[in-house]
């Protein structure tokens, strides 16, 4: 069965980023095998010029991280674009397997471990949650890293 994997990041609200960077991970993330849920491209048929669409958005977006079986969440800058951390902290309250990308080397962090915010990292094993970050589009499809594992059923993300 595949997998569905909630694709959060703030890529769509720049055209650049969308046609590049964006689609090169979800390209690399769908060569796993997995079903990518772009909010971007999932939400596009809210007519934003009517009252209430941001509302109807962000419920959207709630829904799918609430349905989806996992999250790949883009997490660059410092800090991380708010809302891939709503969606992100949504995601490990329930519970769902977590992979994080950042490609900025930059280091916003409150730990010697962890090169972000130590709460980011909550959704992954203390023991291997290297195997859960990804440092470029490269690194995607690493077939011995977590995601790659998860989608062919290898592994159960027991975060404990």
């Amino acid at each position: 069965m595949t997998k569905s994997l909630y694709l959060a990041n703030p890529y769509g609200f720049s055209a650049q980023l969308k046609s590049g960077p964006l689609q090169e991970i979800k390209v690399a993330l769908e060569k796993l095998g997995a079903d990518v849920w772009e909010p971007f491209e999932r939400n596009n048929q809210i007519d934003f010029s009517e009252t209430g669409w941001a509302y109807r958005v962000g419920q959207a977006d709630l829904n799918d991280v609430h349905d989806c079986d996992g999250i790949f969440a883009i997490v660059n800058g410092c800090p991380p674009d708010e809302g891939v951390m709503i969606e992100l902290g949504m995601a490990i309250a329930w519970k769902k397997p977590t992979f994080l990308f950042r490609d900025d080397f930059r280091r916003c962090t409150d730990s010697e471990v962890y090169p972000l915010n130590l709460m980011l990292f909550t959704g992954l094993p203390q023991i291997g949650w290297e195997n859960y970050w990804y440092s470029s589009v490269a690194d995607i499809s690493a077939p011995e890293k977590a995601l790659a594992l998860w989608l062919r059923g290898e592994n159960s993300l027991d975060n404990s």
